[in-house]
């Protein structure tokens, strides 16, 4: 039996070495892409099954989420993020009879604006309240939002045939 000696100069050698390099770190790359897609392929059945378990919201609760988006872009300026205003300026909202006691009108305020003194919690205010250019399905969301929001609530859910129904 023979045996075979390559004998490999130094050029050659170096070539090899680097052949071996390229090839160990692709295979370290693929084995690690390959390892990530699998992850992310659990990851997304797992966020899917999440997902599918969900409780679908209800209109209240749709109608809450954008009134509180609509609240925070034209209300909260006099208003304030707690809803208590700003005392002999802007009427509270927290707590509000007002809110409660005139549904109708406050439908009303929130489509048309506000000029004329009002009283609410006992204390007469006497301002203007500019009408927003609100859409009747954003009148009804920012309702919802209040009338449900620092301590009030309502009977039935404000709707955007009720809104519609309020004439100036």
């Amino acid at each position: 039996m023979k045996h075979i000696h390559i004998n490999l100069t130094n050029v050659q050698q170096t070539t090899l070495n680097k052949n071996m390099y390229k090839s160990l770190l692709i295979t370290t790359v693929l084995f690690f892409v390959l390892s990530c897609n699998t992850n992310s392929e659990k990851k997304k059945n797992d966020i899917s099954i999440q997902q599918e378990g969900k409780v679908p919201q209800t209109e209240l609760q749709k109608s809450l989420e954008q009134g509180k988006s609509v609240y925070k872009d034209f209300c909260i300026q006099c208003h304030m993020a707690n809803g208590k205003g700003i005392p002999n300026n802007f009427p509270p909202l927290a707590g509000s009879n007002w809110l409660t006691e005139k549904r109708k009108e406050s439908i009303h305020v929130v489509k048309y604006g506000q000029k004329g003194e009002i009283e609410v919690k006992g204390i007469k205010y006497d301002g203007i309240m500019t009408p927003m250019g609100l859409s009747a399905e954003e009148v009804a969301d920012v309702l919802n939002y209040i009338m449900n929001s620092w301590g009030n609530t309502q009977s039935s859910m404000v709707t955007e045939a009720e809104v519609s129904s309020v004439e100036k």
